[in-house]
């Protein structure tokens, strides 16, 4: 008997020893910060180090102020912001950020963000990220195409930088009409304001989803602004489907962000970016 235990005893320091030293299910597991309060300093220091581009227009402004506000609620988070497409200003670690082509042309945008990486970026940066605007996707918007010209470029940037880390952002909501018009827009069979634009974002965002989640980073900011503080969805539905918009306590004119929204996004975008790998 004693030899049996022995025995038991032998095999269970040699697993236990093997496990230790080849990297077991305990030294695997990677630590994810669900809330920016539960982020360390240590985290926020190796955020720090990484280079990171931000191509957008407006509501990306309002986002870089949330982070900025949130940099002054936490002073422990430490990263470099420069709005620059200069690749002399990119220091050892830093948020870089600027506009990227024009309002209403998706495809400008795409095509400047695809410069901006080839110019002296792609093999440097840690991560990138390109981000349309609500008027982007419009009820007009051919959303297929817009995925299918972002797809064709993102696909050639990865296969000429594959270090770099590319971050799919969804199309932004805008708020939807409410009211006792929109009864009466029903019967008379007028367009409800926010609802078709919201529907072709909500199909290029499906797209985006089903192409890229779960492969890369996927930043979900129609998720975040349609989202309230308690859980729910600010939602509408149309031809038998449900459909999402914009909080409208996230705002100030129906499709920016306010500080309240800004502040949301911001949270949930450098969560994202301190748990990259």
């Amino acid at each position: 008997m004693q030899r049996k235990i022995k025995s038991f005893v032998s095999v269970a320091i040699i697993t236990f020893s093997i496990l230790s030293c080849s990297g077991g299910e305990m030294d695997r597991k990677i630590t994810s910060y669900n809330t920016i309060k539960d982020v360390p300093a240590t985290a926020w220091e190796k955020l720090s180090t990484k280079k990171i581009y931000f191509g957008h227009q407006s509501v990306g402004y309002d986002i870089i102020d949330g982070i900025q506000d949130l940099k002054k609620e936490f002073p422990s988070i430490e990263l470099n912001i420069v709005e620059t497409t200069k690749i002399e200003d990119l220091s050892a670690g830093a948020l870089l950020h600027s506009k990227v082509g024009q309002n209403k042309d998706p495809k400008s945008k795409i095509d400047d963000f695809s410069r901006i990486i080839n110019s002296g970026f792609g093999g440097t940066l840690d991560a990138a990220t390109l981000k349309f605007c609500f008027v982007d996707i419009v009820s007009s918007t051919d959303s297929l195409k817009v995925f299918e010209d972002y797809k064709v470029e993102v696909e050639k940037l990865k296969q000429k930088y594959p270090k770099l880390t590319l971050i799919h952002f969804t199309a932004p909501l805008t708020l939807r009409q409410t009211g006792w018009k929109v009864s009466i827009k029903k019967l008379i069979g007028r367009p409800i304001g926010g609802y078709a634009e919201n529907v072709k974002r909500a199909e290029y965002n499906e797209l985006l989803k089903k192409e890229f989640q779960g492969k890369d980073p996927l930043f979900d900011i129609a998720e975040i602004e349609s989202t309230y503080p308690d859980g729910t969805r600010c939602s509408f539905d149309a031809d038998g489907k449900t459909y999402y918009s914009l909080v409208p306590e996230y705002t100030h004119d129906g499709g920016h962000l306010n500080e309240n929204g800004r502040k949301k996004v911001a949270e949930q975008l450098l969560l994202l970016l301190v748990n990259l790998k």
